[in-house]
């Protein structure tokens, strides 16, 4: 079990009834009936409304609403979202897109409720397992053609280390010790990661306990899919051994490498994007809080002490970094050049 204790990963919800009545209006129209009652469910981060609603013709469904006075990113987000979960192909553990409404304030989403509950945290070992098998099925899936290629989604995000590396970077004085003496060196690591990281595959983008749901038949439904992606079959994984090891899991090589999608993986190409992974979330909590979501940088923090500690278990004494004869600061020089044009807002 993991001694690193993140905060609970949950925001400041709006109530469905705080929601303006032309917006609720509008969005019960496509939907054929009235909300009669509404729920607000907790995790996640964003300050607008996730809500089990009962309507009056007695369905259900799980409605998502935000403002971009609210958030101006949030809305992107939720817009996103919906392109991707109208593209998804069926055998997508996923809710269905029910319906939307958008009047470039507010963006509204209606799923498919899903009678479940998110995973324990802390985590535990049958719920941990169930989830594994089931981004073992999801790496098997072809990403959709129209979602963007991981290296073009993260090409800004994916760059923490070469960002704190700026002169106007702020916040350098509060990282880890170690950190600071490595940063030049953990910058040129992390810059390859696109090379590794690439692929045809399906990734969800995002995976914390809070974007699933387990049920009562056995099944482990993904949620929340703004951040999906095109990328290597590991890609996943990766993203979230680092969370599930701040909220009390395993250590995260052990389960990597064990795990069918991660044992055939460049260990290399791992390495890099795992340094490039701890750069965005160790660069991110160094940030003010955004709009309406005051509690995420204390979560980012969290994830990125565990990506630290799994990247300094597979580095061993292998920084400083790069090897003889490659000048620091060469691979990061490459890479300014990164194709951003479909780099996807991150908090």
């Amino acid at each position: 079990m993991s001694n690193l204790v993140a905060p609970p990963a949950t925001g400041v919800r709006t109530d469905w009834g705080q929601v303006p009545e032309h917006v609720r209006s509008a969005l019960e129209a496509r939907l054929g009936a009235p909300v009669v009652d509404a729920v607000t469910q907790h995790g996640g981060f964003s300050p607008g409304v996730a809500a089990r609603v009962r309507l009056a013709d007695g369905r259900c469904a799980f409605v998502k609403a935000v403002s971009a006075e609210a958030n101006p990113t949030s809305p992107l987000l939720h817009r996103a979202e919906a392109r991707v979960c109208a593209a998804l192909p069926p055998s997508v553990p996923a809710p269905r897109l029910l319906a939307t409404h958008d009047d470039a304030t507010w963006v509204a989403l209606a799923f498919e409720d899903v009678d479940g509950r998110q995973p324990h945290v802390p985590w535990q070992a049958e719920e941990f397992s169930r989830v594994l098998d089931a981004m073992g099925e999801l790496a098997h899936t072809p990403a959709p053609l129209d979602l963007p290629a991981v290296v073009e989604s993260e090409a800004e995000s994916f760059r923490g280390w070469e960002q704190l590396l700026d002169d106007s970077a702020h916040g350098r004085e509060r990282l880890d010790p170690w950190v600071r003496r490595n940063l030049a060196a953990l910058a040129d690591l992390a810059a390859p990661w696109g090379e590794f990281a690439s692929g045809d595959t399906l990734a969800h983008g995002d995976l914390r306990a809070d974007n699933m749901l387990l049920t009562a038949d056995g099944r482990v439904v993904l949620v929340d899919w703004p951040h999906a992606v095109r990328a290597a079959p590991w890609f996943d994984l990766l993203l979230i051994l680092p969370c599930v090891r701040a909220q009390g899991g395993p250590a995260p090589d052990g389960v990597f490498t064990a795990h069918p999608v991660g044992r055939d993986a460049d260990p290399e190409g791992v390495t890099a994007t795992l340094a490039a992974l701890a750069g965005y979330f160790v660069r991110q909590s160094l940030r003010s809080a955004p709009p309406g979501l005051p509690t995420v940088r204390a979560f980012q923090a969290a994830q990125g002490a565990a990506a630290l500690e799994w990247l300094r278990t597979r580095l061993g004494s292998r920084l400083p970094w790069p090897p003889p004869g490659h000048p620091p600061g060469a691979a990061t020089s490459r890479t300014r050049g990164a194709v951003e044009r479909n780099a996807k807002p991150r908090t």
